[in-house]
């Protein structure tokens, strides 16, 4: 699939994205939110085996305010002091509320690149929450909602996703590290709670066995058995909630 390069007009300014299109007509649209490290070759791969099922695949740069950055090593950047201190800033410097109102030029984006209608969104690490969290903002849009090791899914922050669970009218997976200080079991079950309450169609699966950032291959417990299972979870939920 090739990349198409484009730049998406926010309030805040222009953030750089990936457009990754299937060889024919896309069946639907689908935003991939980046973990922490940024887009990169690994991210385009991920949107390019989406964009092989037929989906027109946007990676945007959730980092663009603070561009020119990097790039990481996704399997030393946090064992760095000096790298380690960067990215938390990148992190915590882009709020939840700026990815919301990013995420609704990511969709007008998506309409001018003529792929209207309903939109799947899926996020890794950091990028989990948001993918929820943009389902909320804008469920008349979003039918489909997946996190995979997403941190602070249900934290005690006031922009923890679960706090919006009434919003969410798409369908939510949520795949979780067996062990991951990020969503501890506690937070697991109050999300679990929210979502029940609100009548949310969702799905919270423990991959045992396998830690945060087991999905993408560049980080240093990438495990592929627990990718692929990933990989047939996300297409289950895109293929059922996007034809």
């Amino acid at each position: 699939m090739a990349k198409q390069e484009i730049g998406i007009e926010t309030k805040d300014g222009r953030a750089k994205a990936g457009l990754f299109r299937p060889a024919g007509t896309a069946r639907a649209g689908v935003i991939l939110y980046m973990d922490a490290f940024g887009p990169r070759p690994v991210l385009d791969e991920m949107a390019e085996r989406l964009a092989g099922d037929g989906y027109a695949v946007l990676v945007p740069d959730l980092f663009y305010r603070n561009a020119p950055y990097g790039p990481f090593d996704a399997k030393t950047a946090f064992t760095v002091e000096e790298t380690k201190t960067k990215l938390m800033a990148l992190v915590s410097g882009t709020t939840q509320d700026m990815t919301i109102h990013d995420s609704e030029a990511f969709l007008d984006a998506l309409t001018a690149e003529g792929v209207d209608g309903p939109v799947g969104v899926v996020g890794y690490c950091m990028g989990g929450a948001r993918a929820l969290n943009a389902a909320a903002s804008y469920p008349n849009r979003i039918v489909a909602a997946a996190s995979f090791h997403g941190g602070n899914l249900a934290s005690d922050a006031p922009d923890s996703p679960y706090r919006k669970a009434a919003s969410i009218k798409a369908r939510v997976y949520v795949g979780t590290a067996g062990v991951d200080r990020s969503f501890p079991p506690e937070q697991s079950a109050r999300l679990a709670e929210a979502l029940r309450v609100a009548e949310v169609d969702h799905v919270i699966e423990n991959y045992v066995g396998v830690g945060h950032g087991w999905c993408v291959k560049d980080h240093s417990v990438y495990n592929e058995a627990g990718a692929e299972r990933h990989w047939k979870r996300l297409t289950m939920l895109f293929n059922e909630t996007l034809g």
